[in-house]
């Protein structure tokens, strides 16, 4: 039998393969599309080891001149299977030397915890409602002074009208008044309620975080309003000095409460006469939604309970002698676990809960957050992870400072600095212990906003990493777990009941 001759299995096997000796590709990379390359058939069958194996040149597919990056699809995988692997394996290290922490006891909540939290629950729109009769007064005011202008649009009884409108700022001015004693009476007092008369820090987050919400609803209603109604008495001015959404519920037709309820309950702290909405509800949408809430915050519960608790009573022995080794072993243990909480916290706040609400009371705008993740500066991340509290700051702060001369820089200063109060009001005010921790936890990131500014200025991909970086280093390695150590330590310092830990170089509080 000749040497050259193929056997019939052989050429059924290669076939199967979808490939022959002759059909081999010796110059396929992954930039170039699969070639053939024909050789004489008698050279290729007779010298079988004689092919050219290197014939041009190519580079490594990790090296930086790479005609096409590869895909990393593949390490993506792996770094998700070590962290699944690394964290099961201190689960596990948890529950052997913890055993079940998770209880269904509500952690001892006093009721009289529960009774102060439903009683401002109830009380706080009551001053959203208020704002609604301050409005009301001064739109029935706007209206009669507009009837006067049309009767006097001949020139007659100018004297008189000048005198109205002296009168009507004295009225404005008074309403404004009003509208600040409102507001702020409703945030001094549950706050103070909050501080001294809810106990439990849970109730206490969400009791305040209640409040500061409609006190900024509030704000922004006598805000808008005073615009509203400034537009329409300026009979200098067009129409289009206002948004043409607004054409369909022009001020003060907008002043009812069907329309205030509509905001009271709409996923946004910015008033507006009109939203854009959706002509129908999908309730299997609201369901999903649901759902993932409730799970999430099943998911931080039991971190937290489970994982975190544990965690934060081992470090009180460390601060007291202040360990600084020690203190960072714990910090970054405890960076994993409150990333978990912050993740699974931000899914559930502004994916699943913002979007049922929005799909329930047909609200059409939706983008909440933006692609924070990717954030290559703090500004931007400050900009886009909370849409809502982004659009009131610029919309009722930042704008109106700047339109009042303030340069930019300070007044973004002043609104950054007007944020972290409100941190510290959400935080230290429930934990009873107003340390200024989340206050100057905001200000720190002042020359963090303005060292990142200068990466987003550079060109280049290595720069974006630098600052992609710093922003996950300062929030989740070390800014929230070294805040929850700060105000953990703190609270049982204050109010610990078996061992109360000492302040560094002090004594223990009492």
């Amino acid at each position: 039998m000749s040497t050259t001759a193929t056997s019939p299995v052989m050429a059924t096997t290669e076939r199967m393969n979808g490939t022959t000796p002759e059909s081999i590709s010796i110059n396929s990379s992954p930039s170039q599309p699969l070639q053939q390359e024909r050789r004489p058939k008698k050279e290729s069958k007779k010298y079988k080891h004689t092919f050219a194996v290197h014939s041009t040149s190519r580079t490594s597919c990790l090296s930086h001149d790479a005609e096409v990056a590869p895909s990393f699809l593949g390490f993506r995988n792996l770094m998700g299977l070590v962290l699944v692997v690394s964290n099961l394996r201190l689960m596990i290290e948890n529950l052997k030397k913890y055993g079940i922490l998770v209880t269904l006891s509500g952690s001892d909540i006093s009721p009289v915890d529960w009774r102060w939290g439903a009683f401002l629950y109830f009380l706080t729109p009551c001053h959203l409602f208020g704002a609604y009769m301050i409005e009301l007064l001064a739109a029935n005011a706007a209206k009669d002074v507009r009837a006067k202008e049309k009767k006097n649009e001949d020139g007659i009884d100018e004297m008189v009208t000048e005198q109205d409108k002296k009168t009507l700022f004295s009225t404005w001015k008074a309403i404004a008044i009003i509208h600040a004693i409102n507001a702020t009476s409703m945030l001094v007092f549950a706050t103070w309620v909050v501080y001294y008369k809810i106990h439990n820090p849970g109730i206490g987050v969400l009791t305040q975080l209640h409040s500061v919400v409609v006190w900024l609803k509030v704000c922004s209603y006598a805000l808008t309003n005073r615009d509203l109604r400034h537009a329409m008495l300026d009979t200098t001015s067009t129409q289009s000095a206002l948004p043409a959404l607004y054409k369909t519920c022009p001020y003060p037709a907008n002043i009812t409460i069907r329309n205030l309820s509509y905001f009271w309950w709409a996923p946004t702290l910015v008033y507006q006469p009109v939203y854009p909405t959706l002509p129908a509800r999908r309730w299997s949408f609201i369901l999903k939604r649901t759902a993932e809430f409730c799970l999430l915050c099943a998911l931080i519960w039991i971190t937290s309970a489970q994982y975190a608790v544990p965690l934060l009573r081992n470090s009180l022995t460390d601060i007291s002698s202040l360990n600084l080794i020690n203190i960072l072993e714990r910090v970054l243990k405890l960076s994993t676990i409150s990333l978990v909480c912050w993740l699974a916290g931000f899914f559930a706040l502004f994916q699943s809960f913002l979007n049922g609400l929005a799909e329930i009371m047909y609200f059409a705008d939706r983008e909440f957050y933006g692609d924070w993740w990717n954030s290559t500066t703090i500004r931007s991340y400050w900009t886009s992870w909370n849409k809502p509290v982004t659009h009131f700051m610029k919309r009722h702060i930042y704008a109106p400072m700047v339109g009042r001369g303030v340069p930019p820089t300070v007044a973004q200063i002043l609104t950054f600095l007007f944020s972290g109060i409100l941190h510290e009001l959400l935080i230290g005010v429930p934990t009873h212990n107003i340390l200024g921790f989340a206050f100057f936890g905001m200000v720190g990131q002042l020359p963090l906003i303005f060292l990142t500014d200068v990466f987003k200025q550079a060109k280049g991909h290595n720069a974006k990493l630098v600052g992609n970086l710093i922003f996950w280093l300062s929030f989740c390695v070390f800014g929230q777990p070294i805040a929850a150590i700060a105000y953990f330590f703190a609270w049982h310092a204050k109010y610990g009941m078996q061992t109360r830990p000492v302040w560094p170089g002090g004594k223990a509080v009492g």
